[in-house]
């Protein structure tokens, strides 16, 4: 082959190459997006883990219990609350949906027709749009808690959540046992 077909192609993959050392330089220094700011947080120390769940999990949980609580809703609802947000995120604010929900965002992975980005992706904001659904389900108490949560959340297994309820007990148990209080600051 001739040395200038050699050099084109040479120059050629020295610019590739060039070009990928540069995206992938820009790729790890941009800046992270701006986080919602959250309307609640939890002061105190709580458990370090309770049947599996931990961290920010568990702090997620409170900030959920307390807005029920807050709603004045029962304890039976509250844990509802918080083994839902079990099933469907982990108890993590978590940006992204599925492909049954690619608009889904927050705890309770609601969409776009439940209220604004900001609220949805706002632990505490999300827990209220949560609860006020629930309050408008007819004869709640009648139903198993899975079905309840399925009232709200229309998954399609009515029996999704029915595995995180004894978890979602004894978060909650543990939640009381601590000395920890949830700060809600106006949005």
């Amino acid at each position: 082959m001739p040395a200038s077909r050699l050099d084109g192609r040479a120059i050629v993959l020295g610019a590739i190459g060039l070009l990928l050392v540069v995206l992938l330089a820009w790729a790890i220094t941009r800046p992270a997006p701006d986080p919602v700011a959250q309307t609640a947080r939890v002061e105190g120390e709580l458990p370090r883990s309770v049947a599996g769940w931990s961290g920010g999990q568990l702090a997620n949980a409170a900030i959920v219990v307390q807005a029920g609580r807050d709603l004045g809703l029962s304890e039976r609802d509250v844990r509802i609350g918080v083994m839902t947000a079990m099933g469907e995120s982990s108890l993590r604010v978590v940006d992204h949906g599925d492909d049954a929900g690619p608009d889904s965002r927050g705890l309770f992975q609601q969409r776009t027709g439940w209220g604004d980005y900001e609220i949805r992706m706002d632990a505490y904001g999300s827990a209220v749009l949560f609860y006020r659904a629930l309050a408008k389900l007819e004869g709640r108490e009648q139903l198993a808690p899975t079905r309840v949560a399925h009232g709200v959340q229309i998954n399609l297994d009515p029996d999704h959540y029915a595995r995180w309820w004894d978890d979602a007990g004894a978060v909650v148990a543990a939640i009381d046992d601590a000395d920890v209080e949830v700060v809600v600051l106006p949005r």
